[in-house]
């Protein structure tokens, strides 16, 4: 195979399948609590506040992860890392099943959490090695393996949570897990030929993007844009289903309802994934934050369970390609050796703003007794992180490349 083959090729995209695969099943750990939080909170006899921090330690695990994993599988690859993350999972799915309390159930969280987050960024740095011309889809395509989880799951959930509970359901994800995700990473043992790579970076440097900030500073920026998109994201994806309940319609229904949000998303992650690789991430980011912040608008009147359908898909359909847009713009505009690491970083921090975002909603729920002031909460991070997208889009140019020796 010559070094120009082994991008997008064959090999290329039967491994973007099975990451996919590994995705589709290893990102539950982000979505079971989700599902299960009207549970626990009747369960514990905890408040909307209290009932949220399994899922925020879920997603601060899930931000570390991205990050210290990331720098992991730069080193040393995907198949050790995923391995141990797949264990890792397995182990606090269990131990969480038999949690006695709201405190020992946040804290295996946060395990499940930093293990899930294997499954996220760095796998989705590991798929982009493999991709140039295609790079944008490729991403979208892994990154969609997320929010294939999260449509998929909750459903699966949602019938053994009414009959058995929400502790027989994490022991059914715990055996899940390690039968499926310990083989498959086996087959990601290969890697990109160093000619290809070296190819790879000199032709992607003709078509890089350049700022006049640091590379630190453009990675800060994308960090704090990131908290800003994913605070607003986290409203409707974190609370749906305790909304839903709150509106007398009952949980299943919001887990229809969060499934087809997600269903949307990983359309508009597909959509947005084309769409970067003839735009560009920035200007593709920056669409999909605006639609996002319109998104987020209509959910303030509405109460109606048809017109909360609707909202929910036009919510998928708008912020689907936010996130992985930001791993396409690491690529333009950062080192590509450090894709992983920087990857991880700027993942870490949409992630943080989920965590944030998830627990400031139910706190505003609390305080307010709605969710009205959540949702404008949401919409005030959504305009940050515009403010600062339109900032990059500004200052962006073609970057001059260094003539490559032959």
């Amino acid at each position: 195979m010559t070094p120009a083959s082994a991008l997008d090729s064959r090999a290329s995209w039967m491994r973007l399948a099975i990451s996919l695969t590994i995705g589709l099943v290893g990102n539950v750990g982000m979505w079971a609590i989700i599902v299960i939080l009207p549970a626990v909170q009747a369960e514990f006899n905890v408040d909307r506040g209290d009932a949220s921090l399994p899922y925020t330690l879920t997603m601060v695990g899930f931000a570390l992860g991205n990050y210290f994993i990331g720098r992991a599988v730069d080193r040393w690859g995907i198949t050790v890392s995923m391995i141990a993350a797949a264990v890792l999972i397995a182990l606090g799915f269990a131990g969480a099943a038999m949690a006695p309390n709201i405190a020992t159930l946040t804290a295996l969280q946060l395990l499940i959490g930093f293990g899930t987050a294997t499954c996220f960024g760095p796998l989705i740095a590991d798929v982009s090695h493999w991709f140039l011309r295609r790079r944008g889809i490729a991403v979208a395509i892994a990154a969609s393996s997320n929010y294939l989880s999260g449509a998929i799951w909750p459903l699966i959930l949602a019938d053994i949570l009414a009959t058995q509970g929400w502790r027989t359901a994490y022991l059914v994800l715990a055996v899940v897990t390690l039968l499926v995700m310990v083989p498959l990473s086996l087959l990601l043992r290969a890697r990109v030929p160093e000619a290809a790579r070296v190819e790879a970076e000199a032709s992607a440097a003709l078509r890089a993007r350049a700022v006049s900030f640091s590379p630190r500073t453009l990675t800060m920026l994308l960090a704090i844009a990131g908290i800003g998109c994913c605070v607003a994201m986290s409203m409707p994806q974190v609370h749906i289903v305790a909304f839903c309940t709150d509106l007398g319609y009952g949980p299943a229904i919001g887990a229809e309802m969060l499934s087809l949000m997600l269903f949307g998303g990983v359309a508009s992650r597909l959509v947005s994934g084309a769409l970067a690789d003839w735009l560009g991430g920035v200007t593709t980011l920056l669409i999909g934050s605006a639609l996002q912040c319109i998104a987020l608008f209509l959910y303030l009147p509405t109460t109606g369970l048809t017109s909360l359908y609707i909202v929910s898909l036009v919510f998928g359909l708008s912020q689907g390609g936010i996130v992985p847009s930001y791993a396409i713009i690491v690529r333009e505009y950062l080192p590509p050796r450090e894709a992983g690491a920087r990857v991880g970083l700027v993942m870490m921090s949409t992630i943080a703003g989920m965590a944030i975002g998830g627990w400031m909603s139910g706190w505003i729920y609390d305080v307010t007794g709605s969710y009205q002031w959540a949702f404008i909460n949401g919409i005030a991070f959504n305009i940050l992180n515009i403010g600062i997208m339109a900032l990059i889009l500004l200052q962006s140019r073609p970057r001059r490349a260094a003539p490559v020796a032959a």
